[in-house]
């Protein structure tokens, strides 16, 4: 109420709406998050990032299904992203244990996030949405942190550079550019975009890590560029 007195009538009603689309976006975000983290300690990084990046398919999937095909050119464009991606993550047999299951169903979070962005990103202001959604993971995940974790201010000393790089970084200036750039374009093209971090990431450990990429990893990025070239050649209305 204290913050509603101190705002002009129309911002009242903007960050009411606000809330309301923040909160599925962040629990949602909370949900993907905790899930592929808490997978980690059961499987591959190369497998997670193949697993969680299901979310190629899932969210075309999704607008299919709700009676919005994604086009052609979306639908290729997502095939190659899904090879490239197996090609370029994965170097061992694809067989599911408990932390794979886990990333499996991260991955229907991450496709739920996108749409909910894509969603609510256009019927209020993206910058405000972040914050929301911000708050209502931060809360979600103090809670868990709290119950099952043990933490020192010696163990948050030591990891400070790699918290605030993730949180400033990672998630603040991430995923608001991803809010403000889902509100003028499509969800199946939005998703291509996003599983290319995946190839930044492979070029980003070769130029600074000094890590060797094969000729399967070369390929896989130039599948998954190529599928993401293919989605911008036709936008799907939404």
């Amino acid at each position: 109420m204290a913050l509603n007195a101190r705002l002009p009538k129309g911002s009242r009603g903007a960050w009411s709406d606000t809330i309301k689309a923040g909160l599925p976006c962040g629990a949602v975000l909370f949900s993907g998050a905790a899930l592929q983290q808490i997978g980690m300690n059961w499987t591959s990084a190369g497998k997670a990032a193949f697993l969680t990046g299901l979310y190629i398919i899932l969210v075309p999937l999704a607008g299919f299904f709700r009676g919005r095909k994604p086009g052609k050119a979306v639908g290729i464009g997502a095939v190659f992203g899904l090879v490239g991606l197996y090609l370029l993550s994965v170097n061992e047999n694809l067989s599911l244990g408990l932390g794979d299951i886990l990333e499996l169903i991260g991955a229907f979070f991450w496709a739920a996030h996108i749409l909910l962005l894509g969603k609510f990103s256009r019927r209020v202001d993206p910058i405000r949405l972040s914050i929301v959604q911000f708050i209502v993971c931060a809360i979600l995940s103090a809670v868990p942190a709290l119950l099952f974790e043990h933490t020192t201010i010696n163990a948050v000393h030591d990891a400070l550079p790699v918290i605030l790089y993730a949180g400033i970084c990672s998630v603040g200036i991430a995923y608001t550019l991803q809010a403000v750039g889902q509100k003028g374009m499509a969800a199946g093209p939005a998703t291509l975009i996003l599983s290319m971090e995946t190839v930044v990431a492979a070029i980003g450990g070769a130029l600074l890590l000094g890590e060797a990429m094969s000729i399967r990893a070369l390929i896989g990025c130039g599948l998954m560029f190529a599928g993401m070239l293919l989605a911008q050649m036709k936008r799907p209305t939404e």
